[in-house]
């Protein structure tokens, strides 16, 4: 690409950018917003520096879209908060907020109200409105209800090496830390997943599910190990 054929695509983007200002969304930076010329953007939106938005994109007024968010074909309700994350081809609902480095994978559904927070991964999933998943957690072909808490490190073990498999959560569950839930499962509504459980067998509504192993305490270990002098050298 020569020099004068960059200059003419730079010409055209912004361009673009100016067209999005004049209808009321705001840019930190208008010459480091990167748009398509399919991309719908509501009024008292604003975009960060470094954004690419590529493809259909929808997004709603009153947003915020914060620095080097990617977002392609996919819709954004209103008054919603996305921070330095990837959304390709999913949906997310109004007054919800993704990220930091939150990555919604193809055929993901996130309700009004959500959370999908720092780390968390979602993959052919829907989260109903009030769903949250603070951080560090991977939800893969699963259908998680309304007002449900994923905890720190919760995985959906959905791939059994030759297939996927998929599970559901209920409404108003609760899902303990670094709990793994292998699919298909099915969490009933208002079930309580104990945190550090597998879970294997489907959850009954209202129920507490707990699968430790028996925790032992043997005390003087340490110290009959000589540990304690090897540290001291």
């Amino acid at each position: 690409m020569t020099m004068e054929e960059c200059l003419e695509l730079e010409k055209q983007r912004l361009e673009i950018n100016k067209k999005h200002l004049e209808n009321g969304v705001r840019f930190v930076d208008i010459r480091t917003a990167y748009i398509g010329s399919e991309v719908k953007i509501g009024a008292g939106t604003v975009i960060y520096p470094c954004v690419t938005l590529e493809g259909r994109v929808i997004i709603g007024v009153d947003c915020v879209i914060g620095q080097n968010t990617r977002i392609v074909d996919s819709t954004i309700g209103d008054c919603t908060d996305i921070q330095s994350s990837v959304i390709t081809e999913s949906s997310v609902g109004s007054n919800t907020k993704v990220g930091p480095f939150a990555y919604l994978r193809p055929n993901s559904t996130i309700g009004n109200h959500c959370k999908v927070g720092d780390f968390v991964e979602v993959k052919n999933s829907s989260m109903g409105d009030g769903a949250k998943a603070s951080h560090l957690t991977y939800i893969g072909d699963s259908d998680v209800g309304r007002d449900v808490n994923l905890g720190c490190g919760v995985v959906f073990v959905n791939y059994d090496g030759k297939n996927k498999h998929r599970s559901v959560i209920g409404d108003g569950a609760f899902i303990g830390c670094n709990t793994n839930l292998v699919s298909p499962v099915t969490v009933e509504a208002g079930s309580y997943i104990a945190a550090g459980s597998t879970v294997t067998k489907n959850v009954p509504k209202g129920s507490l599910y707990v699968a430790r192993a028996k925790e032992r305490i043997i005390e003087g270990w340490v110290e009959r190990r000589g540990l304690l002098e090897k540290k001291n050298k």
